[in-house]
């Protein structure tokens, strides 16, 4: 995963990279946004995670167990086979579906200049079509000022 910043009047947009080597498959990426926040310097406020992807996905879940990700996995790709009756013509129709219940997108509270997840939360990108290299846009907004 690389990062690039670009800054403006306070607010940082970054872009995270990702490269993913399953068709469907968790990447856990909470330490590149917990840099990026910390690089940003914002104290308090705001981490605006988005996927410009239709067969992608975030999501936050445990961390501590890999095992738990795999679950998830497996559990998705039950929800939505992979080889169906789907009317979408190019394949990928169940990663359009995963996508859509999974969702594109979370916000995480800074607080003392770090990521404020639960003590077992990571933050997930979500992969339903890959291998590929995806995006995470990141925006990370200060608290106005009292």
């Amino acid at each position: 995963m690389s990062v690039s910043n670009r800054n403006a009047t306070k607010i940082v947009q970054s872009t995270l990279v990702v490269k993913t080597a399953r068709r469907t498959q968790l990447v856990d990426i909470t330490h590149e946004v917990a840099r990026a926040v910390s690089e940003s310097g914002i104290q308090s406020g705001f981490c605006y995670l988005y996927v410009p992807h239709t067969t992608a996905g975030l999501t936050i879940n445990e961390g501590d167990d890999p095992e738990v990700a795999r679950d998830i996995e497996a559990t998705l790709d039950r929800l939505a086979p992979r080889e169906a009756s789907y009317r979408h013509a190019e394949g990928n129709a169940d990663a359009h579906i995963k996508s859509t219940l999974v969702g594109v997108s979370q916000t995480v509270w800074i607080e003392g200049g770090r990521l404020q997840l639960g003590r077992w939360q990571a933050i997930f990108f979500c992969e339903f079509d890959g291998p590929r290299q995806r995006e995470v846009r990141l925006k990370i907004v200060p608290d106005l000022p009292a």
